[in-house]
């Protein structure tokens, strides 16, 4: 019986080609469209149990007289556990079945919110965030490596960037439906209502996602769509974890690169996912439900941001990532100088400049990971995206305590200027990579 759950959690191996090619184009067609959707439901779910907790903290805050450098101090925790966990993630994930790999992590995590539901103790807070942290770490991985066997590096910004449409739906629904909960029903069914719902997404992601198109009987992506396809010499062979590790990401000095400034693209995008309910009540007078609807129009602009991102990386800049990065932090940084600038009063404009936040922040974080894709082998996707995760959220958990402590002593002035500064610096990481793109391409005359 283990062997067979062992086998099963394996990548799948390679069958027997369809030998009609009639019918391998129509399974394909279907395939990557199942792949598609399969992996935007299940990651959307992930956010269910992860960004909940947002929108429930200004009730937390005041139901238990907890001051925002003990809440920055969870958060903080939960982005260095999942930092960590997405690398270590990413690793395994090269080498694992997403299908099972996936669901697990989100089986998980839906259990650990219910215990974090009833809990009152910021010591448990902490415990159960934390190791929620770690499962929540399988979620981006998995969905690393299908992208890249499913979708050719001439469409994998586009692809990618509808695939990262999951991160905004998942937070969106939860900021809204949260938002509901928590006014009506109180906080704690914040945790406990999206936890059923993502323990159902999670039989789903059983239920409709396989491994590779060769798993299939279906030939590589490229073959597929009639590219001119550079042989990586890497691609079938069974490398360990060791050298998968530091032969295709440590040593490659841009995924570190990219690694390096997603660090400074997290502080802003989850600074702001993160407090801006609470910025929005305590600095602009807004009620918990008008918050969390501001906030999930912040993450509704990102999922046009992030496809506009990837669709003009492919198409203007010809696969070259930086450019478009470079330019979405400068209007970040343009952004958050008006949304503070706003007085008290105006939420329509607060909504406004938030939505611009949200339509920028979210090209850079989605381009990382497809620049980690484009710069690493195929075979190594998924531990260099996991690599690049880790970088962001220890950008995150700096912006945890950063933010909770900097506002405590110094107001959402000292926040802002805070998260600009990061944008800064990312803008400034960013001019590093504007020439380079995946190296297949570079060989591809047909591309």
């Amino acid at each position: 019986m283990m062997q067979k759950i062992w086998a099963a959690l394996k990548t799948q191996p390679h069958i027997t080609p369809i030998a009609d090619e009639a019918e391998a184009k129509k399974a394909y067609k279907y395939w990557r469209l199942r792949t598609m959707y399969s992996m935007m439901i299940g990651y959307a779910g992930f956010y269910l149990v992860r960004k909940n907790i947002s929108i429930a903290m200004p009730a937390i805050l005041k139901d238990l007289h907890l001051s925002k450098t003990d809440m920055g101090w969870i958060l903080t925790g939960f982005s260095i556990i999942y930092g960590f966990s997405k690398f270590f993630s990413g690793i395994l994930a090269d080498r694992a079945n997403p299908r099972y790999f996936m669901a697990i992590g989100l089986i998980l995590s839906a259990i650990v919110n219910v215990f974090f539901g009833l809990s009152s103790s910021l010591i448990f807070f902490g415990i159960f965030w934390m190791i929620n942290g770690w499962l929540q770490g399988m979620g981006w991985p998995p969905c690393a490596r299908s992208l890249a066997h499913w979708y050719s590096p001439t469409e994998l910004g586009t692809k990618w960037g509808l695939w990262n449409s999951s991160h905004q739906i998942g937070t969106a629904t939860v900021m809204v439906a949260g938002g509901f909960l928590v006014e009506h029903f109180g906080w704690r069914t914040a945790f406990l209502i999206p936890s059923s719902v993502s323990f159902l997404i999670s039989l789903f992601i059983i239920n409709r996602l396989r491994d590779t198109p060769q798993s299939l009987g279906l030939p590589p992506v490229e073959e597929y769509r009639g590219e001119a396809r550079v042989a990586d010499p890497h691609e079938d062979s069974a490398d360990s974890f060791k050298e998968i590790l530091f032969k295709h990401v440590l040593s490659n000095k841009l995924v570190w690169i990219v690694s390096i400034a997603n660090c400074f693209v997290y502080i802003v995008r989850i600074g702001i996912q993160d407090w801006a309910p609470t910025f929005l009540v305590e600095a602009k007078g807004s009620t918990i439900g008008a918050a969390g609807i501001k906030t999930a129009g912040f993450e509704v602009a990102g999922i046009l941001g992030a496809f506009l991102a990837g669709l003009i990386s492919d198409k203007v800049f010809k696969g070259r990532r930086g450019p478009v990065c470079l330019i979405c932090m400068m209007l970040v940084i343009i952004a958050l100088v008006a949304l503070r600038l706003i007085p008290a009063g105006h939420p329509y404009m607060d909504a406004a400049v938030l939505l611009s936040v949200g339509f920028v922040i979210y090209g850079p974080q989605m381009l990382v990971g497809v620049a980690a894709a484009d710069f690493a082998s195929k075979k190594a996707t998924a531990t260099a995206t996991g690599m690049t995760g880790t970088f962001g959220y220890v950008g995150s958990a700096m912006s945890g305590i950063g933010t909770g402590y900097i506002v405590d002593h110094y107001g959402w002035n000292g926040g802002f200027t805070f998260y600009i500064c990061a944008a800064v610096i990312g803008m400034l990481l960013f001019t590093l990579i504007w020439t380079h793109r995946s190296a297949t391409l570079d060989k591809c005359h047909n591309c």
